[in-house]
């Protein structure tokens, strides 16, 4: 019988703990999360976590790495057929590297970077608070029109003319509706810059056909964290159109940013993107499909929600403005309690003070599809939302009713079936491989 010390009991039982309540109990509704497939996740659990390489593949720094070169090709090359690029770097560990890679091996400290204002949905590693600011250059906020929700395009190509400068960043965190990539890269091309997209949180959308590939409309470079709306594991990815800028991030990502690259993730990465091959367009098809049918039930039941001019969201995301009840901070903490996550957010007519208790709700559905729900069970989880925020019902109730209704999914979809059977043995060559030889 295993009977472990009190403060190993400790640390395994906080773990279970999360475990049972993040993927049991919990409606979780944070646009920039995911879960793995089963086999994905049990491929992460391999032997690579403990290794270490530097350099490219094939021209490592280390030995013992023979399998991990075949491996890092074949993620490259599956990567590569999703975003119709012979250039994936995966070598960068988060989105955040990523674009710390880009932005040094294209700008130099001093040069100006275009951005997205932050109110408006940019990520943080965009600003001068960020990777941005800390490599020393300046960020350059263009307009953004609230009644389109999106990058007024006619002010940004203006103000790209006259800065003149040497990267122009699109994508973003709060993001509803594709940006404007063709008409943003010819100004930015036009005055010699380089137009960088960061599809951390539609690249599962993009490889899945729902949206249209940002390098196939005009943008040099892609950066992309692998765990938001596709389903892998938490790494970064630089894709690019060129072999010339293929070669420069590529000599920035190591060794400026990062040594070993966390090798066990690439079989995860790998398999998340042959999940996306096969069955990526179902899956993004159907994020698209519930996160309007969950902003049109937010909306009937009574939440201001952002955006309805537009027909509310074309992307995983929905937002809601909630100042009204209390603010987001507040309302985040309500919704937990009732074990439905999200996260506040900071909104276009916010003020910098307002960042500890912004207006916003930013939801993403990308999650809750992948458990298998759907339209229906879109329109339950607006009813449980309004139960908390506006009628201000005890959490405790509504988490009674979650947890019951999260009994219905279980399984992840979207990915391979394997036959439990070989489920345990690749899990016992993985965690025990001195008892499976």
């Amino acid at each position: 019988m295993f009977n472990p010390p009190e403060d190993l009991k400790e640390v395994i039982d906080i773990v279970v703990k999360h475990t049972v309540w993040r993927k049991k109990e919990c409606i979780n509704l944070i646009a920039s999360e995911n879960v793995m497939s089963p086999l994905a996740m049990v491929l992460y659990l391999n032997d690579m976590m403990h290794r270490y390489a530097e350099g490219k593949p094939f021209k490592r720094f280390y030995q013992g790495l023979k399998y991990v070169d075949e491996l890092e090709v074949k993620a490259q090359k599956i990567m590569g057929e999703l975003l119709n690029t012979e250039y994936v770097e995966l070598r960068p560990i988060s989105g955040t590297i990523a674009n710390a890679t880009v932005f040094k091996a294209m700008a130099n400290y001093g040069d100006k970077a275009v951005v997205v204002p932050v109110q408006a949905g940019a990520h943080v590693s965009h600003t001068r608070y960020g990777t941005l600011g800390a490599l020393g250059i300046e960020q350059v906020e263009m307009p953004f029109s609230v009644e389109e929700w999106n990058i007024d395009v006619d002010g940004a190509v203006k103000l790209i003319e006259e800065v003149k400068p040497r990267l122009v960043i699109l994508g973003g965190s709060l993001y509803i509706f594709p940006h404007p990539v063709k008409e943003i890269a010819e100004a930015a091309h036009s005055v010699g810059a380089k137009l960088m997209y960061d599809a951390a949180h539609v690249l599962g959308l993009i490889v899945g056909k729902a949206w249209k590939n940002p390098l196939d409309e005009g943008a040099d470079i892609l950066t992309s964290s692998t765990h938001k709306t596709f389903p892998g594991p938490q790494g970064g990815l630089i894709a690019t159109r060129t072999k010339e800028d293929y070669k420069k991030v590529g000599k920035v990502v190591f060794p400026m940013f990062v040594s070993n690259h966390h090798l066990h993730r690439l079989a995860a990465t790998a398999v998340a993107g042959l999940e996306m091959k096969y069955f990526g367009r179902d899956y993004a098809s159907q994020i698209l499909r519930n996160a309007k049918a969950f902003a049109e039930a937010l909306a009937a039941e009574g939440f201001r929600v952002v955006a309805e001019n537009k027909g509310y969201t074309n992307s995983h995301q929905v937002i809601v403005d909630v100042k009204g009840h209390g603010g987001g901070a507040k309302n985040a903490q309500l919704l937990e309690e009732a074990n439905i996550i999200v996260n506040k957010n900071m909104l276009p007519w916010d003020r910098p003070e307002d960042i500890k208790n912004p207006s916003g709700l930013r939801l993403g559905v990308q999650e809750v599809t992948r458990w298998g729900m759907k339209e229906d069970e879109m329109r339950q989880i607006a009813e449980f939302m309004r139960m908390v925020v506006i009628d201000g019902k005890d959490p405790a109730e509504v988490r009674k009713k979650v947890i019951e209704f999260r009994k219905e999914f279980t399984k992840i979809h979207y990915g391979f079936d394997i036959p439990r059977e070989e489920e345990e043995r690749l899990f016992k060559i993985m965690l025990h491989p001195y008892e499976v030889f």
